[in-house]
């Protein structure tokens, strides 16, 4: 049994720590608010922009956008891994990273090949150790989703999929359910499909001006880029709510533990007194 000594000890270390872990909880639920704020206020753009890329996927214009025009054979696929840039957020980045290894090896198995865009340092890491061909890449977006940051990656994977670099361009992210679930889900983001957009209610089309070309590229570009912005910002929002319930979690079992550390050194010490007292009245009774 450990002496009294390294028992206090070990009870300072694991109060130092639960100190550490209820202040980061405290951040955590902070940034948490501000991150729901933001996701809910990219929402009514999103869902309007989603609205009119709807219609005009089922209009019949005289311009067919590659976006909207679905490939016979898929030779090849593009995925964009949505993760977080630090740690200490539960299994979070596990279940979403576990969701893309099982679809990796599965178009793998199918004879597909895989182009890689990674948002975030803990996919990046993960798909270089798995040996994938990253293309694009974007790490340190910090608290608050910043499109100058992740243009330029996506524009990576837009233009691929329009000059057929690929057939198939796959999210893949964490959604914010509540505070305490969070769902990691894969969606297809190219070709857009109706699954994705949505029937609208009413069959209609527009008049272009200058011309179609123009305007569809502007509208289903500026689409893509919301629908990336938006994922970004649940993955943000699922992050601070992963990281606030798994400090937490961490606080509650550092103080279950440091009331077991106290328990243990009370009966240690209780332990050496009887002795000490055994042994005076045994040197008393020889005497």
């Amino acid at each position: 049994m450990p002496g009294t000594k390294e028992i206090r000890m070990k009870i300072r270390s694991v109060q130092s720590t639960r100190k550490i872990t209820k202040a980061m909880e405290m951040v955590a639920a902070s940034k948490m608010r501000s991150a729901q704020e933001r996701m809910r206020t990219a929402r009514p753009y999103a869902e309007k922009i989603r609205n009119v890329a709807a219609h005009l996927s089922y209009a019949n214009p005289e311009y067919r956008h590659p976006f909207l025009v679905t490939r016979d054979t898929v030779k090849r696929v593009g995925i964009i891994v949505v993760t977080t840039d630090k740690g200490l957020c539960g299994a979070m980045n596990t279940n979403i990273l576990r969701l893309v290894l099982g679809h990796y090896k599965q178009w793998l198995a199918e004879g597909e090949e895989i182009d890689v865009c990674c948002l975030g340092n803990k996919g990046l890491a993960f798909m270089q150790r798995l040996g994938a061909n990253i293309v694009s890449q974007a790490t340190g977006l910090g608290d608050r989703p910043q499109m100058e940051h992740l243009i330029g990656a996506i524009k990576i994977m837009l233009d691929g999929y329009a000059s057929d670099r690929f057939d198939r361009l796959m999210l893949f992210y964490t959604r914010f359910i509540n505070t305490m679930k969070q769902e990691p889900i894969m969606e297809q983001l190219l070709p857009l499909s109706g699954e994705r957009l949505g029937s609208p209610e009413t069959s209609w089309d527009y008049l272009y001006e200058p011309d179609a070309k123009i305007v569809i590229d502007q509208v289903l570009t500026r689409y893509i880029e919301a629908i990336i912005f938006q994922t970004v910002a649940e993955n943000m929002a699922s992050e601070q709510s992963a990281r606030m319930v798994a400090m937490k979690s961490a606080s509650d079992n550092a103080a279950t533990l440091i009331d077991e550390l106290t328990l243990i050194y009370n009966k240690n010490r209780q332990a050496v007194i009887t002795k000490e007292i055994a042994e005076i009245v045994g040197g008393a009774a020889a005497v």
